[in-house]
C-alpha cells in the first residue's frame, strides 16, 4: 500500500485561497473476524487523495461504484473520521480539531444526500427539517425561524404553504429540494453533493442541477459534486477528479478531461458515455476483469490488472499524481 512517501503531490486550482484543501487523505476500515473481533485486515477505501476547491467552484468527483467517492465526501466533512491526511477549511486543518472546536466549522460545510427520502425524517414536517439546523446552532427561534425557513423554501422552488407537509407528501424532486434548503440553512461555503440527482428522473435531474448552479452563482457556493454520470459532471463542474480504487488517477479542468483524457481508466469511462448523434462513432474501450477488492488491492498501479497498456513497472511501482501539462495531473507511468 502507499505510504507517506508515495502520497500524491498537491494539485492546485486557479484560486489563490481555496475554500477546501485536502492533502494525503486516507480512510481505512478495519476488517474484524472471530469471537474476539480481531483485526485481520483493512479496507483501503481512500488511500492518499489530494485536491483543492476554490470559492465558487465545483469539483466533480467521478468513478465506478465502490471506488471511494462517497467516503471522500463524508470524511472531508468528518462525518467519518479520517485515518490520515489534512483537511483544511479556510486554512485550518479540521482533521485535528476536537468536537467542540469543529462545531463552528460544521456551519461552513453541509451535505446533500443521494436518497431524497431516507435522508429526511418521516416524522418531521418539511419546515421542521429545514429549520432544525437553525435551532441546533441557536440562529433563530419561533417566528424568526419560520420566516427564514419560508425564505429558504421559496429560494429552492417550494411554497411556504408546504412547511407543515410531511416528506411522503412530496415528490422525489421536491424532497431533494428540501434537502438542498436544509443544506443552505446555515449559509455554508462548501456543499458536498453525494450523487444528489442519481435517484431522480432525467427531467427532474436537469431542474435540480440548474437550481444548484443558480444557487452557486447567487451565493458563491463551492461544491464537491460526487457522481458517476459523466454527462451531469460535464454540465455542472469546473474541474474533475477521476477516482479508481481509493486513489485519484486524473485531475484537471473539465474541458481538458473530456477532450484529451490522459489516463487509460478515464479513456474507458468516457468511451462509455453515449453520444446523442448517430453519425458520430466512438471506439469503445472494454475493460477486462473485475474491479479488485479494496481489502487486497493490487501492488503498484491499482489499475494495472485491467489496463491494456500495463508494463512491469506498473505492476511493482506506485505512480505519483504528476502535472503532465499545466493544470492537468495524471497518475500513470506511461504519461
Amino acid at each position: 500500500m502507499s505510504d507517506a512517501s508515495t502520497s500524491p503531490a498537491q494539485p492546485s486550482s486557479a484560486t489563490a485561497a481555496p475554500v477546501l484543501k485536502v492533502n494525503g487523505l486516507k480512510k481505512h476500515f478495519p476488517v474484524k473476524k472471530g469471537l474476539l473481533s480481531r483485526t485481520v485486515g483493512q479496507v483501503y477505501a481512500v488511500d492518499g487523495v489530494s485536491f483543492e476547491i476554490g470559492a465558487g467552484e465545483t469539483l466533480g468527483l467521478v468513478g465506478e461504484s465502490g471506488c471511494g467517492k462517497s467516503t471522500v465526501g463524508r470524511t472531508v466533512l468528518r462525518l467519518i473520521e479520517p485515518t490520515a491526511g489534512e483537511i483544511e477549511v479556510d486554512g485550518v486543518d479540521i482533521a485535528k480539531l476536537d468536537k467542540k472546536a469543529l462545531r463552528d466549522y460544521r456551519r461552513q460545510m453541509q451535505i446533500i444526500f443521494q436518497d431524497p427520502f431516507s435522508s429526511l425524517n418521516p416524522r418531521m414536517s418539511a419546515g421542521d427539517i429545514v429549520g432544525e439546523p437553525l435551532m441546533v446552532h441557536n440562529i433563530a427561534q419561533g417566528k424568526d425561524r419560520e420566516d427564514m425557513v419560508a425564505q429558504l423554501f421559496e429560494r429552492v422552488g417550494l411554497r411556504a404553504g408546504q412547511l407543515t407537509s410531511l416528506p411522503h407528501q412530496f415528490s422525489g424532486g421536491q424532497r431533494q429540494r428540501i434537502g438542498i434548503a436544509r443544506a443552505l440553512a446555515l449559509n455554508p461555503k462548501l456543499i458536498v453533493g453525494d450523487e444528489p440527482v442519481s435517484a431522480l428522473d432525467v427531467s427532474i435531474q436537469a431542474q435540480v442541477i440548474n437550481l444548484l448552479m443558480d444557487l452557486q452563482n447567487e451565493l458563491g457556493l463551492s461544491y464537491l459534486f460526487i457522481a458517476h454520470d459523466l454527462a451531469v459532471v460535464e454540465h455542472i463542474s469546473h474541474r474533475v477528479a477521476v477516482m479508481y480504487l481509493g486513489r485519484i488517477v486524473e485531475y484537471t479542468d473539465k474541458k481538458s478531461l473530456f477532450k484529451n483524457p490522459q489516463h487509460p481508466y478515464t479513456e474507458a469511462l468516457l468511451s462509455a458515455v453515449p453520444i446523442p448523434d448517430p453519425e458520430i462513432k466512438r471506439e469503445k474501450v472494454i475493460l477486462e476483469g473485475d474491479v479488485p477488492s479494496p481489502i487486497n488491492p493490487p501492488s503498484g498501479c491499482h489499475f494495472h490488472t485491467r489496463c491494456p497498456y500495463a508494463t512491469e513497472q506498473c505492476r511493482v511501482e506506485t505512480p505519483l499524481l504528476k502535472e503532465q501539462a499545466p493544470g492537468h495531473w495524471v497518475s500513470c507511468h506511461l504519461r
